[in-house]
């Protein structure tokens, strides 16, 4: 049997970006928080390697039988489409990696699925 093809939707769920909001009020103002809404609800969609997300953003590559990734893998393999994973710009000049804001384990479901699979994301940035 083949392996299914990644499904991806165009524009997510309005549920991922209140998500994304709630995670990003935690570590911004709120108006900062909804200024990084509003941009990553106008950002285009731009292609980046699973592998390559988890190391931008320097967190683990989470286990296989968590139950979030595993939910993920199982949608991945009945073909359903993932939303794009939003994203808020590092500074390593500044020593701030890049902030999944909500995607963390469907990045690691890729991962599982295939590394270098290109998952179409959404990058804000505070004042850019």
């Amino acid at each position: 049997m083949s392996k299914p093809k990644l499904q991806w939707t165009k524009k997510g769920e309005a549920s991922d970006f209140d998500a994304a909001g709630n995670f990003l009020s935690l570590i911004y103002s709120d108006a900062q928080a909804k200024a990084l809404i509003a941009g990553l609800q106008k950002a285009k969609l731009v292609d980046h390697a699973a592998k390559d997300l988890l190391r931008a953003a320097q967190l683990p590559l989470l286990s296989r039988d968590e139950p979030h990734v595993d939910d993920d893998l199982k949608r991945i393999n009945k073909g359903k489409p993932l939303a794009p994973i939003l994203l808020i710009r590092g500074d390593m000049t500044r020593g701030l990696p890049l902030i999944v804001a909500d995607g963390y384990h469907r990045i690691c479901a890729i991962c599982y699925f295939d590394e270098s699979a290109p998952i179409p994301c959404r990058t804000a940035a505070l004042g850019r």
